[in-house]
């Protein structure tokens, strides 16, 4: 097919050939080699580490949702990678946070932003939040053969719903079940603890500002107890990827700023070590 390419200076048969709005669908149909979920995994003798992202949040705020993760990759009880970034734009309005077998998550996101271009693009519209959500969960589902072997890539997606005027989460399990969360949400090994921070710190009328400080601060309690994640690492000028969408679009926070709030979370620290408690009603 290349060969033919280079000779005649044309797009081979596949591309001109009218067909389904899903790039997926398309891949499978003329090279599913390529997905990841059809490759086969050479036989290996005794145990195999790959490198695994961990804790990816989420919260909402009025006017939109913040989606962000740590910088810590893990193999095993080593770490990999202490910069690894783990949450991307999937389009203009919606980001995805990846945790899991990290080279087949990047693997997933660079296919999904693809699946999303592709649909726009053929039916010159973009899918509704909705419509993103159960793409996402689909491509997961067909990973589900190299997740029993031990590949899981459990991703956190979130994104401004231009029709409902608000954003929205929305977790996944290993077999791409899809759900909903309200307020917010995490994935990854610290998890629970990052989950239990967000649990009594959360406001459902928090501004923009204030949900990047409490996913901050969850990231930080993440890291306290599970070692697979990793907190603002202040001698390295390492601090978690922030990601902000609105009406406005997606942004994500520049060093200088993500940095100066998990500094005012530091200091805050050295007075109350294990973070700030909800009042007492």
């Amino acid at each position: 097919m290349e060969a033919n390419t280079r000779s005649t200076g044309r797009l081979p048969a596949p591309f001109l050939t009218p067909g389904s709005s899903s790039f997926m669908d398309f891949l499978g149909q003329h090279s599913p080699d390529l997905l990841p979920g059809k490759r086969v995994l050479p036989a290996v003798q005794g145990a195999f580490e790959a490198p695994h992202g961990t804790t990816i949040i989420a919260a909402s705020f009025v006017g939109g949702v913040v989606l962000a993760g740590d910088r810590r990759a893990t193999m095993g009880n080593v770490i990999a990678q202490r910069e690894m970034e783990k949450v991307f734009p999937a389009d203009e309005y919606s980001a995805v946070g990846i945790a899991g077998t990290a080279g087949l998550a990047v693997e997933m996101v660079k296919l999904f932003q693809l699946e999303l271009e592709h649909f726009e693009k053929v039916e010159g519209a973009q899918l509704s939040l909705e419509g993103k959500a159960n793409r996402l969960s689909t491509m997961i589902r067909s990973n589900l053969s190299m997740a029993m072997q031990g590949l899981a890539v459990v991703p956190l997606f979130a994104g401004y719903d231009v029709d409902r005027e608000k954003g929205r989460i929305f977790s996944y399990d290993v077999t791409g079940g899809r759900f909903e969360e309200r307020g917010f949400a995490a994935t990854g090994s610290g998890s629970i603890y990052a989950r239990g921070s967000m649990k009594k710190l959360y406001r459902e009328d928090q501004t923009e500002q204030q949900a990047i400080t409490l996913v901050i601060q969850a990231l930080y309690d993440a890291a306290d107890d599970d070692s697979a994640t990793g907190g603002p690492d202040v001698a390295r000028r390492i601090y978690p990827i922030v990601t902000v969408i609105t009406d406005e679009g997606f942004r994500k926070l520049t060093e200088a700023e993500a940095s100066e709030v998990a500094h005012s979370i530091l200091e805050r620290r050295l007075e109350q070590p294990d973070g700030p408690r909800a009042a007492l009603l």
